[in-house]
């Protein structure tokens, strides 16, 4: 899923079957075909690198903001920084506790949070990884009305994440909070786990297969392995996350 402003992946062909036809050689009968592909960092699923957003004049960790330039990415907090996880995984299944999938722009907030948790019996411990699962993602919406606004996290509920030290945060929606912002803010909850407490983001998930697979045996945990790729300097990595149950 690629939100409007973001250009769409696309893939190139530098060797294939119709090189041979038109005469390419092949040495001994061997032929091979070979691809370049090229993606925003930020489409399909991805985690988000801590120089992703900024306020002030500053990344995380006080590292200025002017050494992320469009000739080489990110001298610090880029996507090299990210590290392989592999934790404790804790599904908070909001469409399953409220019965029904989110609405657009509604929030999840902190008590809701603590609501679903209790009613699971989980504790969050740090380094956990907490994936919210709204059901945004599994209604089918086109790419314009997916990314228009979502259901997802409000500050307060950022700021209750963040204070159990987990070690990242994931949702099946585009920005894993609350869309549009609350009045006066814009992605509040990116600028505090991101910026101010250093959380990685995961974003795009379809976390559908994972809840029926958790709700039937009664489960909302579950090991967790995520291993972004190390670009240098990008502000996002692709992964491919995978739930051990």
């Amino acid at each position: 899923m690629v939100s409007p402003h973001r250009r769409r992946p696309a893939r190139f062909m530098d060797r294939d079957a119709g090189d041979y036809a038109l005469g390419a050689r092949a040495p001994h009968g061997f032929r091979f075909a070979e691809d370049t592909v090229q993606l925003p960092t930020h489409s399909g699923t991805h985690l988000d690198a801590l120089c992703h957003v900024w306020e002030g004049d500053a990344l995380y960790n006080g590292h200025p903001a002017s050494g992320v330039r469009s000739t080489r990415g990110a001298d610090r907090c880029g996507a090299e920084a990210l590290r392989p996880v592999v934790t404790r995984g804790v599904l908070v299944d909001m469409q399953e506790h409220l019965g029904r999938p989110l609405e657009a722009g509604e929030a999840v907030t902190a008590q809701l949070l603590r609501l679903c948790l209790d009613e699971r019996g989980v504790h969050l411990e740090p380094g956990d990884a907490v994936l919210i699962r709204t059901g945004w993602w599994e209604r089918g919406l086109s790419a314009e009305v997916y990314h228009r606004a979502e259901p997802g996290i409000d500050l307060a509920a950022a700021w209750f994440l963040a204070e159990q030290d987990v070690s990242l945060v994931g949702a099946d929606n585009y920005a894993i909070e609350q869309q549009p912002s609350a009045p006066g803010t814009s992605f509040p909850v990116h600028l505090c786990l991101l910026h101010k407490f250093g959380v990685p983001m995961l974003e795009n998930l379809d976390l559908s297969r994972l809840a029926e697979a958790l709700r039937q045996r009664g489960r909302s945990v579950f090991a967790l392995v995520v291993a972004p790729l190390p670009l240098q300097g990008s502000t996002a990595a692709p992964v491919c996350p995978v739930a051990v149950l």
